[in-house]
C-alpha cells in the first residue's frame, strides 16, 4: 500500500493528472471542499479536480492503492454529505461539465459534473428539455442516477427514464460504456442506484420538444392552506400531464408580487409549472385562482429560467426527508397542514407536497424504483443558518414523517433524504434490492463506492 504521507507519491499523482490536485495546504482547498449542506464540514486529504475520464481513472487508482476512502462530487447536493470525506480522496467532477446537444436525435451528452443549469442552458436554444431537478445547481449525474423527479416528470417521466447511455469508471479503474445493449444489467441498475457502481463521467439523455412554458406562484395566508390543498388535490387528479407543481408552506420573501403582510411571515403557496401558455394555465387552474390568492404571479418564461426561479440559497444547514403517499384524503391533508406548526419559519425551510402521476406512473419499465406509482410525496425540506437550530429542524422533519405515516407507501425517493439508516435505503429499492446487490458484487465487490445510499455487495457463492 502506498504511503499517503510520501511527498513524492503526491507529486507523481499531481503531475499525472490533467486537472488540479488539492491538498489541505493548497490555495483553493477550503473553497473546493465546501458542499451545499453547511452542516457538512469534512476535510479530505486530497481533492482531484478531474478534467476527463483518464483523470478519474488515475485518481481512483491512487485512492485504491493508498487505501483511501473515495467520495465522488458532481453538484455536491447530497444532503447526507456523500460528496465529501474526512481524510479520503474526493473525485471532483465539476470540470467535466460539458453539454453537447444534438437537435436531430434529440439527445444531450452531459458530463458527469454538469449541473441542471448547464443542461438547461444548452437545451433552451433548441426548445428542447428533459426532466430536471427543481434547483438549478443540482448535479445532473447524481440527480439522474437517483431516479430524478422534477417539475416536468408528469410529462416526460423521471430523469432516469430518459437515460439513453452512460460512461462509467468502475472500482477497478475500468471504463465501461453501458446502455440497454451494453452491460444491460448495469444499465438497469443505474436507474436509481445513486452512484453505487462507479463514477459516471458522461450520460446521454433523451430530450423532448418544449416550445412554451409558464410559471405561476399563488400565495395565501397560512390558515387557508387546508382548503387550498383540497382544491389543488382535486385539480391534479384530473390535470393533463403538461401541468406540474407543488403545494408549499414557506416564508414569504420581499418580491414584488408578495403582499407586505406575508413578507418574512409563514405563508402558503401553490407553484404551477405548465408546458403551455399563461392563458391556458389560468383557465386550467381556475379553481385555484377562484380561491382569491393574496399574491399572484403568472409569467411565461423559458424553462431554463423557471428552473432557476426557485433556487435554494447556498450556505444553509440542510436536513430533508420524504414520505410517499398512496392517497390524499382530507384527513391526510389536515395532517400535512398541521405538521407545519414546528417548522423554522425564520429560515428558507419549506413544507412541500408534490403531485406525481402522469408519465412517471404510466411508464411500463423494468427498473429498481418502487415509488414511481405513488400519487403524492410529502417533502419536509429543512433549511436554516444557526447551528443552534439543528435539533429543532431535524426533529420537525422527523415529526412530519411520523404525521404522514398512516398514508405512506413505505417506499422512498432516496435523493430526497439524508442518512436514515439501511432500512430506508432498502425501502428506496423495495423488492429489487437483492438484484442490485448482485450487480454491486460484480462491479464493486469491495464496496469502494460506499459514500451514498449504500447497496451492500451480495456475498460470493460458497
Amino acid at each position: 500500500m502506498t504511503d499517503l504521507r510520501d511527498d513524492s507519491t503526491i507529486a507523481r499523482l499531481r503531475t499525472s493528472l490533467g486537472g488540479t490536485l488539492l491538498t489541505p495546504d493548497t490555495v483553493g482547498y477550503d473553497a473546493a471542499r465546501v458542499v451545499f449542506n453547511a452542516m457538512i464540514d469534512r476535510h479530505p486529504s486530497l481533492i482531484a479536480q478531474c478534467t476527463d475520464t483518464a483523470d478519474v481513472v488515475t485518481a481512483l487508482n491512487h485512492a485504491r492503492n493508498a487505501g483511501l476512502e473515495v467520495a465522488v462530487r458532481g453538484g455536491g447536493h447530497s444532503v447526507a454529505g456523500s460528496s465529501s470525506t474526512d481524510g479520503g480522496l474526493v473525485i471532483d467532477l465539476r470540470h467535466l461539465n460539458h453539454v453537447r446537444v444534438d437537435p436531430q436525435t434529440r439527445t444531450a451528452e452531459v458530463g458527469g459534473g454538469a449541473t441542471m443549469a448547464d443542461l438547461d442552458a444548452a437545451c433552451q436554444p433548441y426548445h428542447l428539455a428533459t426532466t430536471g431537478g427543481r434547483v438549478s445547481t443540482t448535479g445532473v449525474g447524481g440527480f439522474t442516477l437517483g431516479g430524478g423527479t422534477g417539475w416536468l416528470d408528469r410529462k416526460f417521466g423521471l430523469a432516469c427514464d430518459n437515460l439513453v447511455a452512460a460512461e462509467l469508471v468502475t472500482a477497478a479503474g475500468e471504463v465501461v460504456h453501458t446502455s440497454a445493449d451494453e452491460h444491460p444489467e448495469l444499465f438497469w441498475a443505474l436507474h436509481g442506484d445513486g452512484g453505487n457502481f462507479g463514477v459516471v463521467t458522461s450520460l446521454t439523455l433523451a430530450l423532448h420538444e418544449l416550445p412554451e412554458t409558464t410559471l405561476a406562484l399563488l400565495l395565501w395566508s397560512p390558515e387557508h392552506g387546508p382548503a387550498v390543498v383540497r382544491a389543488f388535490r382535486d385539480l391534479m387528479q384530473t390535470a393533463p400531464d403538461d401541468l406540474g407543481g407543488a403545494a408549499i408552506y414557506l416564508t414569504g420573501t420581499a418580491d414584488e408580487f408578495v403582499p407586505s403582510h406575508l413578507v418574512e411571515r409563514l405563508c402558503f403557496a401553490v407553484v404551477l409549472i405548465y408546458a403551455g401558455s399563461a392563458a391556458d394555465l389560468r383557465e386550467l387552474a381556475a379553481p385555484l385562482f377562484g380561491l382569491g390568492p393574496e399574491g399572484t404571479m403568472v409569467e411565461p418564461m423559458p424553462y431554463a429560467d423557471i428552473q432557476r426561479a426557485l433556487d435554494d440559497p447556498p450556505g444553509q444547514r440542510n436536513y430533508w426527508s420524504a414520505e410517499h403517499l398512496d392517497a390524499l384524503p382530507d384527513d391526510a391533508i389536515d395532517a400535512f397542514c398541521a405538521a407545519v406548526d414546528d417548522m423554522i419559519t425564520s429560515s428558507a425551510s419549506q413544507h412541500v407536497l408534490f403531485p406525481m402521476g402522469g408519465a412517471t406512473a404510466r411508464a411500463e419499465v423494468d427498473d429498481p424504483i418502487p415509488w414511481r406509482t405513488a400519487p403524492w410525496v410529502v417533502h419536509p425540506f429543512g433549511l436554516w443558518t444557526d447551528a443552534g437550530d439543528d435539533e429543532r429542524g431535524i426533529q420537525w422533519t422527523r415529526n412530519v414523517r411520523a404525521a404522514m405515516r398512516p398514508w405512506a407507501t413505505g417506499d422512498v425517493y432516496l435523493n430526497f433524504i439524508g442518512d436514515e439508516g439501511h432500512d430506508r435505503v432498502a425501502a428506496g429499492f423495495g423488492q429489487h434490492y437483492q438484484r442490485l446487490a448482485a450487480v454491486k458484487a460484480t462491479y464493486d465487490p469491495d464496496n469502494v463506492f460506499r459514500l451514498n445510499h449504500n447497496i451492500i455487495p451480495a456475498p460470493s457463492p460458497v
